[in-house]
């Protein structure tokens, strides 16, 4: 585990914020596997403050195993930390740091695998994806992934490394965040009943979601999930400029997590027409609007795949799971290629949270993991 701390205590220390530039990490880390031998792509952000690597090793072929990490982490702001969060307290049996669960600790070990690699005889290829702003949505991965896939191939296997301990993740929701924007009259609130209120427009609105949140709970359902059915949520709601002005206008954010069984289509289609039906009931002001923000897909891996028996044994696994949290292996699914989450840590315990950190004895299994991996690829039986 020596070199993959030594990694680890490297990337803790860049303090890769999603509304940060990452291009510090991802300089050094673009050394270190150039100088292991890999054959490396850089892929910058439109902007050009960030950048993500596609690296390749091995024999121009298809097979072998893609493991993808992101490098992003979310602010500490407003968290109350006893340890510094950008650099790496090592306190025996835990190490601290932001970022240690999610998921610089799955990079750490694999990056020291492919260090590994570097001088082994292998006989499949290996590669890894490395990407950001996954935390504001899987937006980077989503904006490499036409460069990603000119390079990647058909891997038997992606692997990514979000916290799962080491279980085999085949599925979590897909998530679209949507900008809902109630319209209304401004007006002298002396004369309020005069004008129409852009937020009594928004509260129909948000009846009308727990409504639908009701009937989508009644609806498909997966049990493997802790939340079996699709989602709606609100995490904002914003309008109004001063007491005595009627507000012309209110804004909704609205997200919704959906199950494989309940497109997305589905869900934006009954949202829309909801805000049909209650502009109807508001006809002097102008429509409502409903634009879609973000969106990424789910995933849903077939578990009677060869190579998710094989991910499991990789990894030392003893079941699959699903999870509650989105990544980018729905990106890697549309490719059509075997996709699972598998990486240490507890997000519920440790993701996103102050003091956040990660068990060794996880650690270990990554690296043991990793272990495994470099030993298949080796493999000429």
């Amino acid at each position: 585990m020596g070199r993959t701390l030594e990694i680890l205590e490297r990337l803790v220390g860049f303090a890769t914020v999603s509304h940060d530039s990452n291009l510090d990490l991802i300089d050094w880390t673009q050394d270190l596997l150039e100088n292991a031998g890999f054959e490396v792509t850089r892929i910058g952000s439109p902007e050009g403050t960030k950048a993500g690597l596609f690296a390749r090793i091995g024999p121009r072929a298809d097979g072998g195993i893609c493991l993808s990490a992101h490098t992003d982490v979310v602010p500490v702001d407003g968290q109350v930390w006893t340890r510094a969060p950008f650099r790496l307290s090592d306190e025996g049996a835990r190490v601290f740091g932001r970022g240690t669960t999610d998921m610089k600790g799955f990079l750490a070990s694999a990056l020291a695998m492919a260090e590994r690699a570097g001088s082994a005889n292998l006989s499949a290829p290996l590669s890894l994806c490395i990407s950001y702003d996954e935390e504001i949505g899987c937006v980077g991965i989503r904006q490499m992934m036409p460069e990603v896939a000119r390079h990647i191939g058909k891997p038997r296997l992606v692997i990514v490394g979000e916290p799962t301990s080491m279980q085999v993740a085949t599925g979590h929701k897909g998530k679209t965040a949507l900008r809902v924007t109630c319209h209304g009259q401004a007006g002298h609130s002396a004369l309020a009943p005069q004008f129409v209120n852009a937020i009594h427009v928004a509260a129909e609105m948000v009846e009308g979601l727990r409504r639908l949140q009701a009937v989508l709970a009644d609806g498909p359902r997966d049990d493997a999930y802790a939340v079996a059915y699709s989602t709606v949520h609100i995490g904002k709601i914003a309008g109004g400029q001063a007491l005595n002005i009627v507000p012309s206008d209110t804004h909704l954010d609205v997200e919704f997590r959906h199950l494989a069984e309940t497109p997305a289509e589905d869900i934006v289609g009954r949202i829309t027409d909801l805000a049909h039906r209650v502009s109807r009931s508001f006809p002097d002001a102008p429509a409502i609007t409903v634009e879609k923000v973000n969106a990424y897909p789910g995933l849903e891996t077939d578990v009677r795949q060869d190579a998710v028996a094989w991910a499991a044994q990789l990894a030392g696994a003893t079941n699959t799971v699903k999870v509650p949290f989105g990544t980018e292996a729905g990106y890697f699914a549309q490719l059509g290629l075997c996709s699972v989450v598998v990486g240490p840590g507890d997000m519920a315990a440790d993701g996103h949270k102050p003091d956040e950190g990660l068990s060794k004895t996880e650690l270990a299994a990554c690296d043991a993991m990793m272990d495994n991996i470099l030993g298949a690829l080796t493999s000429r039986r």
